[in-house]
């Protein structure tokens, strides 16, 4: 399909400005095609033969372009799937006579191209444009030719897909598609193609919905071994089990943590907007990556305005990306520049007589270049019209870009005030214009970690516990777990727990309090129950065996005889863990603040398991309470190795029973300087699952 040398046009047209007529007037421009319109109105359309149907046709096609309305394109895919045509372009939304979206139509269109092993693309598609190979499949006019360069862009939106082709950036593209409802071709299969490519060295994706997951996996590993960049935008998200309201973890996650697990699992790049994204493509594509550097590193910026350089200092800030802390030699160089009263720093404010400008920052550029702690540099002006003709910028970064290695861009505060012919010379010239403070210093911080974090690896290796997973899936799919039955599932896992028992009467939970050591809690233990303290279901410090009696008889009483006594643990740092089904990518782990915080806050990180213990610690690194596990007003740290290796341990749980859950709650695990400890647990068993 992407590299179709016969391509047949259903429903050509010579009328002007109808579809047909696009559809024919873009695909003539793809040289080394042959091409064949069809059409039992015209003999000829464009001065091109035409002929009334495909069966007129000798032989079959490499590819059929369906400009036809949604009510013909059963019958048309008919008869090229009977042709023997490798595949199709479906521009229409698939809608039924009555104008009502159907999947009726759309499950027989892509069940013919199935049955034929026909590759599709659309329906409800712009169609593609294969740049490195010349062919142009698409019913909308766009530039010619079309540039050609390092990107290929994927897409569920027709309207991004023309919008990136016709933007003002120096973009060039090996491929790009707009895939439409992906009825039989998906995303991953593109992805697979434009990888295929040598050319391809930045990937952008725009998903409204995951399909294929296994193919999409597959793929991104193919791009992490590659060092193809890869940048997604999602809209939308993939829905999580109805079952996952009963825990804490499916609603912590959200409809968006799968893509967040998928695309950490894969060193994906993932942005939130459309000029984030684009801002993200041109420095990617400019081909340099972030230099490595012996310290922490970080940018080095250089800027013409005062206010502007704070502003660009708080917006990094928040945006998580670091200045480079840059030598003395180099805060020398800079000082033997800078006119007086003006700091020799990082990022450095260079404005002051407006003498020498060109000379001046391409010195101070250049010297921050030569700093052994600075990854990458940005040229942070407005590049707005001189009306005196004064070429200082575009002349100092060029000349500084032509001669070091590490990636250099400009950076412009306001997007609309860039001036066109000053951004032209300097794209040209190799180096990117970034359009927007915060989309700009997004894009560097994603350039820095993609160079210095973002590093394909295998997935740990963990090998599976036959007979502990075959007793846990029998026990899962024969009775609903009790609390303390809970804790024994965790403890068989390496999950620490608290010393708990399941009781059923006032005089056995005195002889295990009495076992356990005062003060203890008591918690209802009744399955049916799920979350406990919404039902007054805790009772906390419970001091001697008088108040046992009462605790319990006061929760059997309201709730049920099934009683859990538990040992009263030291006070700690209460973290969440979590897993959750989802129905695409399977078991997620969710990392996040417990007790209260869980809900209040919605603090977390969701990831995909195998987690080895290097990225559960950087699961406990991304939370927003990170920072309390380091101690809080004199209080000693958390041992974060034993809160990591609880999550990997969760991993090998998920990973053995994942398929027999909807979904487990472990809320709080209190973290201290010696270890955690899981004080409360939930299991919702798979209602199909089996042993």
């Amino acid at each position: 399909m992407l590299e179709a040398r016969t391509v047949a046009v259903v429903g050509a047209s010579e009328r002007s400005g109808s579809f047909g007529q696009r559809l024919v007037s873009e695909v003539v421009r793809s040289p080394d095609v042959e091409i064949f319109l069809v059409n039992p109105n015209y003999d000829t359309v464009l001065g091109r033969r035409c002929v009334a149907t495909l069966d007129d046709l000798e032989g079959p096609v490499d590819l059929v372009l369906l400009g036809v309305p949604d009510t013909a394109v059963e019958n048309e895919l008919t008869r090229a799937a009977h042709r023997g045509d490798r595949s199709a372009v479906i521009f229409g939304g698939l809608f039924e006579p009555d104008h009502r979206q159907s999947t009726g139509l759309r499950d027989r269109v892509a069940g013919i191209a199935r049955a034929a092993d026909m590759a599709v693309c659309g329906g409800g598609c712009m169609g593609f444009v294969n740049v490195a190979r010349g062919l142009r499949a698409i019913g909308y006019v766009e530039r010619d030719p079309l540039p050609h360069g390092p990107v290929a862009f994927i897409t569920h939106s027709g309207s991004v897909f023309s919008a990136l082709l016709r933007t003002r950036r120096h973009l060039g593209f090996t491929v790009a598609v707009s895939t439409g409802q992906e009825l039989v071709t998906t995303t991953a299969s593109y992805l697979e193609y434009a990888l295929a490519l040598e050319q391809t060295r930045v990937v952008g994706l725009l998903l409204e919905t995951m399909r294929d997951p296994e193919h999409m996996r597959d793929a991104l590993d193919r791009a992490a071994r590659r060092d193809v960049a890869v940048v997604a935008l999602t809209v939308g998200g993939s829905t999580v089990g109805r079952a996952m309201v009963a825990a804490h973890s499916g609603a912590l996650a959200g409809s968006d943590g799968a893509w967040e697990a998928m695309f950490e699992a894969h060193g994906v790049i993932r942005v939130r907007d459309l000029d984030e994204m684009a801002d993200t493509l041109e420095l990617f594509a400019a081909g340099r990556r972030a230099a490595p550097t012996p310290g922490p590193g970080g940018i080095a910026s250089v800027h013409d305005s005062g206010a502007e350089r704070a502003l660009v200092v708080d917006i990094a800030a928040s945006v998580g990306l670091s200045f480079a802390s840059i030598s003395n030699t180099t805060q020398q160089r800079l000082a033997d520049l800078l006119d007086d009263g003006l700091v020799a720093n990082n990022p450095l404010d260079v404005w002051g007589t407006g003498s020498d400008t060109e000379s001046l920052v391409a010195a101070s550029l250049k010297a921050m270049a030569e700093d052994e702690e600075v990854s990458a540099l940005a040229l942070a002006v407005d590049l707005i019209a001189e009306y005196d003709g004064d070429d200082s910028y575009p002349a100092a970064v060029l000349s500084v870009a032509g001669s070091t290695t590490k990636p250099v861009a400009v950076l412009s505060n306001l997007g609309s005030a860039i001036d066109e012919v000053a951004a032209t010379r300097i794209r040209a010239g190799g180096v990117p214009v970034l359009e927007g403070t915060h989309s700009g210093l997004l894009a560097l911080r994603h350039l820095i970690d993609h160079s210095m974090i973002h590093r394909w690896k295998a997935p740990p290796v963990v090998e599976t516990d036959t007979s502990r997973q075959r007793r846990w899936r029998h026990r899962l799919s024969t009775s609903r777990l009790g609390g303390a039955e809970v804790f024994e599932l965790l403890a068989d896992y390496g999950i620490p727990v608290v010393n708990a028992r399941s009781v059923t009467s006032s005089a056995h939970a005195v002889t295990v309090a009495d076992e356990l050591g005062y003060p203890v809690v008591l918690k209802t233990d009744e399955p049916s129950i799920t979350h406990k303290s919404d039902v007054g279901g805790v009772a906390l410090g419970v001091a001697d065996a008088d108040a046992v009696i009462e605790a319990y008889d006061d929760l059997s009483r309201r709730l049920g005889r099934r009683v859990m006594v538990a040992a009263t643990s030291p006070p700690g740092v209460e973290m969440a863990l979590g897993l959750i089904r989802d129905p695409h990518l399977g078991p997620l782990v969710v990392v996040g603040a417990g007790g209260v915080l869980v809900e209040i806050l919605g603090d977390r990180v969701v990831r995909l398991p195998p987690i080895d213990e290097a990225r559960a610690l950087d699961a406990l690194a991304q939370l927003t309470v990170s920072s309390l596990l380091d101690g809080v007003r004199g209080g000693p740290p958390v041992d974060r190795r034993e809160a990591a290796l609880a999550i990997v341990a969760l991993s090998h749980l998920a990973m053995e029973l994942g398929d027999a859950l909807e979904a487990l709650d472990i809320n709080p695990l209190r973290c201290g300087p010696k270890g955690c400890v899981a004080l409360d647990a939930l299991v919702v068993p798979r209602s199909s699952a089996g042993t």
